[in-house]
Formats: structure tokens, C-alpha cells, sequence
């Protein structure tokens, strides 16, 4: 359950099942949580490059995150971070919050009035914690399929955890939303860059559907990125491979065959670049016009003649 910390209005209610985990072959660490409640991703889940993850949830205090992460960076264990976060809260009875830092070290709290079922299992590099569960069954389904994963990248493996937290019931009263964050394992300058993923589901029918579709989404623009960065090598050949990747994982997405296209067209592959050129613009005119402006920009370069070649595609 979730109630925004100093919220003294309502005594609302929302269950939450959530995995805090570290890779250890990366280093990376993440968060990814589903609940009964608006937006659980913007209160729950909270990390930080090279300093750990936290997940507070139940009556939630909102502060923990930060003053979590905070503690971490001054040299507090997770287990210590959490015995001071809990030393001067009067709600602590309700809360339920699991931290991890970057070495893998983890401790997990579930206050002995968090409304039932509610517990926690910490495992090697993670941890799960629920309340509010249909049954007693959902956090050790969650460490198990957690687990048994190791074979995945840790966003797809913690995935894994939530669904099957939702396989044996999941909250007594529904789903609404969920979220994935993931935070590198060494600390950056590059603040812009983290995390490295923040997918949200604010509000759904099926939140971890949903959020499983977005991560593919954005798995899928990764091998797009990593054909950008081959055409600016000169590595037309794999370039094509990530685009052609790409494309497979989101074939409907008209956006990713168009630059797949502006691509070819640069690299002089006029006659390749028009078959997709041809694809998109059936579908969506626009996409016509917008080429027409490309050169402006310099990010279509080719001749007048296949320009006049491509934009004469109805």
C-alpha cells in the first residue's frame, strides 16, 4: 500500500510488491514495482549511479529515497541507513523499505502493522518485499522466478519477478501501475545520463504488460542508436544489422523505417532507401513533407536528382 508521506487528508490504501536488485556481472542496479495506486514509480522506486537503489513503499515516507541514497553516499551500510531512517518516524510500524548499495549489500524492513499478507525475502544482490497480497505466496514466487532468470539482462529479469508476483494474485485488490528504474553500478559525472532506464506506467488496465511493451520499445530504439553510431564509423554493415534488429522488434513503428531510410540515402544507397521511403509515405504523408525540409538541416544529403527520385514516391 502507498500513502504519501505528511498526507494527513486521507487514510488511502494501495499495495505494493516490489524487487530491489543489483547485477553483478554489470554492476547495475534497479527497481521495478507494481501497484495498486496512480503513478507508484514517482514514490516508490528512487536510485543513484554508483550508490545503490531504495524502494519505500506500504504507508510510504516519500523521504526515504532520497535520505536513503544520501545516508549510502556517506558511508552508512543499507542495514544502518535504515535503522536511522526509521529511528525518528513515528509511522514506522506501517512502512515497508529495502535499500541496496552498490557492493550488493542489501536489508530489507516490513513493519509489523504493514496490513497483511505483507513480508520480505533478501537474497544474494536482492531483495522483494509485498503487502496487502492476496496471499503469502507472492514475494517468495518473486525471488524464485528472480532466481531461476540469471540468465537475463537485470531489466528483463526483474520483470520476470513482478509477473510472477501477479501469477499467484498479486494485490487482494487489482493492479493500476508499475515501473522500472535502472541505475548504473559505477558513480557519473554525467548526471544527464541516469538512470539509464525510467520506463513508467502511470495508469492501465494491464500495468506490467504495458511495461514489458515499453521496455521492448526501448530496446529496440538501443539497436537504432547503435546503427546511428556504426553510419557515423563507416560500418554500413552493421549498421544495417542493428536497423534491420531494430525493425523487427517494432515493425509499426513508421518513425524508426524513416530514419532507416535517411540513412541509406546518405550512405548513397538511393535505390534501398526508397523502398522504405515508399513504405512510409503510404501510410503517412507527412513524412513527405518532412524530407522536402531535410536538406535544410544538412540531414539529408543527396543529389537534386534523387531528391526529385525520392520525393516523386506517392
Amino acid at each position: 500500500m502507498i500513502l504519501k508521506y505528511n498526507q494527513t487528508k486521507s487514510n488511502n490504501f494501495a499495495h505494493t510488491y516490489s524487487i530491489i536488485a543489483r547485477d553483478p556481472k554489470t554492476g547495475e542496479m534497479g527497481v521495478g514495482v507494481q501497484s495498486h495506486w496512480f503513478s507508484v514509480g514517482s514514490l516508490v522506486s528512487w536510485g543513484e549511479a554508483g550508490i545503490g537503489v531504495v524502494a519505500t513503499q506500504s504507508l510510504v515516507n516519500k523521504s526515504f529515497g532520497l535520505r536513503g541514497l544520501d545516508l549510502l553516499k556517506q558511508g552508512n551500510t543499507p542495514q544502518e541507513a535504515i535503522d536511522i531512517l526509521l529511528s525518528d518516524d513515528d509511522g514506522r510500524d506501517v512502512r515497508q523499505v529495502a535499500i541496496l548499495d552498490a557492493q550488493g549489500r542489501v536489508a530489507t524492513y516490513t513493519g509489523a502493522k504493514c496490513i497483511k499478507q505483507a513480508g520480505h525475502i533478501v537474497g544474494e544482490n536482492f531483495s522483494v518485499q509485498a503487502n496487502l497480497m492476496l496471499s503469502d505466496k507472492v514475494w517468495p514466487s518473486m525471488a524464485e522466478a528472480y532466481e531461476k532468470n540469471d540468465n537475463m539482462a537485470l531489466p528483463e529479469r526483474l520483470l520476470k519477478s513482478l509477473e510472477a508476483a501477479e501469477s499467484v494474485g498479486g494485490d487482494i485488490r487489482g493492479k493500476q501501475s508499475a515501473a522500472l528504474l535502472i541505475v548504473a553500478g559505477a558513480p557519473t559525472e554525467e548526471k544527464w545520463e541516469d538512470p539509464i532506464i525510467d520506463l513508467r506506467v502511470e495508469d492501465h488496465s494491464e500495468p506490467l504488460n504495458e511495461l514489458s511493451r515499453l521496455l521492448k520499445v526501448y530496446r529496440a530504439y538501443e539497436h537504432m542508436n547503435n546503427g546511428d553510431l556504426a553510419i557515423e564509423k563507416n560500418d554500413i554493415d552493421k549498421a544495417l544489422e542493428e536497423y534491420d534488429t531494430a525493425q523487427k522488434m517494432f515493425p509499426e513503428n513508421l518513425e524508426m523505417t524513416y530514419w532507416v531510410a535517411v540513412s541509406l540515402a546518405n550512405q548513397r544507397k538511393v535505390n534501398e532507401a526508397m523502398v522504405l521511403f515508399d513504405k512510409v509515405f503510404k501510410k503517412d504523408k507527412n513524412w513527405r513533407i518532412l524530407t522536402e525540409r531535410l536538406p535544410h538541416s544538412e540531414l539529408l544529403n543527396v543529389s537534386e536528382e534523387n531528391l526529385k527520385k525520392i520525393l516523386s514516391l506517392k
